[in-house]
């Protein structure tokens, strides 16, 4: 490794390589076993002689910092143990500070990206090891060859213009959605869709119309754009459209499958949804998360669909039909914000990864996707049809199941006097891991309950982690 030494003044050369070294090794920069610099290349790189190398790195060797191996090099010692890591210059309460807004935010708590429970019925995962990879491998590798990089150069931001049209063809056929290529903008999953339309939309202190409970990371994201962000109620036809407040500029809904309750908007609420847009001229933003998967009753058609004045900005995601890690959405807008979000998206990140766009291309237009989709719309059916027939059978004193027919994921109430989130700590303490409907509410005290998510579950183990809350439910002391 090219090790990063400054050298000040002509005194003292060789203390100083010596110093910097040593100072690299405690802290753990230069781990155990890493060999050095040869001493020819770092003494041309500093511009002194080779002698003044050599005698630190002797210094180092003889002070048992580092060992010479013959034929090989000068390398750190194995037996070098590093103290504890005093922390960066600053540290502490000195240097710059962020806005005030980015101290309200919270990255993603420790047992989300630990290791999974096993158990895991947390929301928003889909079945990883059910992927095609061998199919993806060869695809991948296929775009990564010389010869598919083109030129090498940076691509459109809007997305490479065969993966819009794969997309448009996707989406046209699956969610009927009516779309071209060129109202298409290839983005890095949901999260980076609402920030550019946010980008291009808001304005400090506009106002931002949200489910509650909903989503929280979008809450956060608008919040951080200098938006009011504003909850506003649900019941089992979707999203309150009276209570909407009348200076919203951005009202962020998911209509197909509300998330986290599961219903579906109703088609009498989403046209006054698109009534309400229009006469105030706001955007809605409609997302579709999950709706490949529908287990029953009739498709429900996209906002986008009915949308005849151009209020609606459609997203959607392969991370919950394909790999989360591939962080690949797209949206779908109004010719009116085009050359903004395409801007937006070029100062953001210029375009998203072009190999993985082209091999995303090749998924879908070999039928890849399709098929995936429906292998596991019959699996995640089975996991979901599992926990529904449980909740109902033997779950009835405690947990109330809120009708749902599509997604990754079902709600249910919980009995009055129980505390969901005791119950779901209760829980992950014996293997299973599972969300409070609490969890993602903004406004404290309505009726709690626990979200499953059955993507990341296998069939045979579904019951086996509901036996263990079923014991947590008895344990639970009611009346809290």
């Amino acid at each position: 490794m090219d090790f990063h030494v400054t050298l000040h003044g002509r005194g003292d050369l060789g203390g100083q390589i010596y110093r910097q070294i040593r100072a690299a090794i405690l802290d753990g920069r230069l781990r155990p076993g890493e060999p050095l610099s040869p001493s020819r290349e770092l003494a041309q790189r500093l511009a002194v002689s080779r002698n003044t190398v050599t005698g630190a790195y002797d210094r180092l060797v003889a002070e048992e910092f580092a060992e010479s191996r013959i034929g090989a090099g000068t390398y750190v010692r194995a037996e070098v143990s590093a103290p504890p890591r005093r922390g960066a210059p600053f540290a502490g309460s000195a240097g710059v500070r962020p806005v005030p807004v980015w101290s309200q935010i919270q990255p993603p708590e420790p047992e989300f990206l630990s290791d999974d429970p096993e158990y895991d019925l947390r929301t928003g995962i889909p079945d990883i090891r059910l992927f095609p990879y061998e199919a993806w491998r060869r695809l991948i590798t296929r775009e990564l060859r010389a010869s598919a990089m083109g030129t090498g150069m940076h691509s459109d931001p809007a997305g490479l213009p065969r993966l819009r049209a794969s997309i448009a063809r996707h989406v046209g056929v699956s969610r009927g959605v009516r779309v071209t290529p060129e109202d298409l903008v290839v983005t890095q999953g949901i999260q980076q869709a609402l920030d550019l339309v946010g980008r291009v939309l808001l304005r400090p202190g506009d106002c931002v119309a949200v489910e509650d409970p909903g989503y929280p990371t979008p809450r956060a994201l608008f919040r951080t754009l200098g938006a009011e962000v504003v909850g506003v109620g649900v019941d089992a036809e979707g999203l309150l459209v009276d209570a909407l407040p009348a200076q919203a500029r951005i009202v962020y809904v998911t209509p197909s499958h509300q998330f986290p309750l599961g219903m579906p908007m109703s088609l009498e609420r989403r046209l006054a949804l698109l009534e309400w847009a229009a006469s105030r001229d706001a955007v809605v933003i409609e997302d579709d998360y999950d709706t490949e998967f529908r287990y029953g009753g009739r498709p429900i058609e996209p906002l986008h669909s009915l949308d005849t004045s151009g209020q609606v900005v459609y997203v959607g995601t392969f991370s919950k039909v394909m790999l989360p890690v591939l962080r690949l959405g797209f949206m779908v807008a109004p010719a009116s914000l085009r050359h903004a979000l395409r801007a937006a998206k070029f100062v953001t990140d210029w375009h998203s990864p072009q190999p993985t766009q082209a091999a995303l291309s090749g998924f879908i237009d070999e039928g890849l996707l399709a098929r995936h989709i429906r292998r596991m719309r019959r699996e995640y059916q089975a996991r979901y049809e599992r926990i529904a027939s449980r909740l109902a059978q033997d779950f009835g004193d405690t947990l109330s199941w809120i009708p749902s027919a599509a997604g990754l994921h079902m709600a249910a109430w919980t009995a009055p006097g129980l505390d969901a989130r005791a119950i779901t700590r209760r829980a992950r303490s014996r293997g299973v891991g599972v969300y409070p409907l609490s969890r993602f509410q903004m406004v404290r005290g309505r009726p709690d309950g626990l979200v499953f998510g059955y993507g990341a579950i296998p069939l045979p183990s579904i019951d086996k982690a509901l036996d263990l809350l079923q014991t947590v439910l008895d344990d639970q002391p009611s009346g809290v």
